[in-house]
């Protein structure tokens, strides 16, 4: 393993213990990613020979930029039904999707999205648009760029993770009580946008 495969390797490490200091309600698993943080952070600097006192992009006080959420739209053969997925703590829907993770790209975001929560290995045929979401404007608590895919299923579908408890198909124009996640007005834009070919963006 070279150098840079090392620094790859534990920077991947300690942004796991980053999710899990900002997710995890476990004081004992808190501690654990808090002890993972500091000994990734350990070995950076001397894998790098530099001391991380300076800000970096895992501080809040970064130069500020909009976070980043994949979305896929996963149409029915006859292109009349999109794949939803239910949110467990919520009980409302929304297109399979979530924040995009380090070191993977917005496709490779929606495959695994895809198959965590609707339990669909999914083909992505291209870029539906890309959305500016911000507080007061839409729902969300940060400034995120929204990047939307569509995408057809590959297979049946399997088993799915714990976040959410439903997923089924429903007409595009009768769709179930949606999260806030994605405004109503967002979702009627892509299905359009779906629907009549077309791109969007902000």
């Amino acid at each position: 393993m070279d150098t840079k495969e090392l620094y790859d390797y534990i920077l991947k490490i300690q942004s796991i213990a980053k999710i899990g200091l900002v997710f995890s309600k476990d004081p004992y698993a808190i501690t654990n990613y808090q002890q993972i943080n500091d000994l990734t952070l350990e070995m950076l600097e001397k894998l790098m020979d530099i001391e991380f006192h300076r800000p970096n992009y895992f501080s809040r006080d970064i130069y500020p930029t909009p976070s980043v959420s994949v979305r896929a739209v996963i149409l029915n053969q006859n292109r009349d039904k999109v794949l939803m997925v239910r949110e467990s703590n919520s009980g409302t829907y929304s297109f399979p999707g979530g924040w995009a993770d380090l070191y993977d790209s917005a496709g490779q975001t929606a495959i695994n999205e895809s198959s965590q929560e609707a339990g669909a290995d999914i083909e992505i045929i291209r870029l539906v648009g890309i959305l500016n979401r911000t507080p007061f404007k839409t729902n969300v608590g940060v400034p995120e760029y929204l990047v939307v895919f569509e995408a057809k299923l590959k297979g049946e579908l399997h088993e799915h993770e714990y976040e959410t408890d439903d997923v089924d198909w429903f007409p595009l124009d009768k769709l179930p009580p949606l999260s806030r996640k994605v405004a109503r007005e967002e979702i009627d834009r892509v299905i359009d946008a779906v629907k009549n070919n077309k791109t969007i963006f902000d």
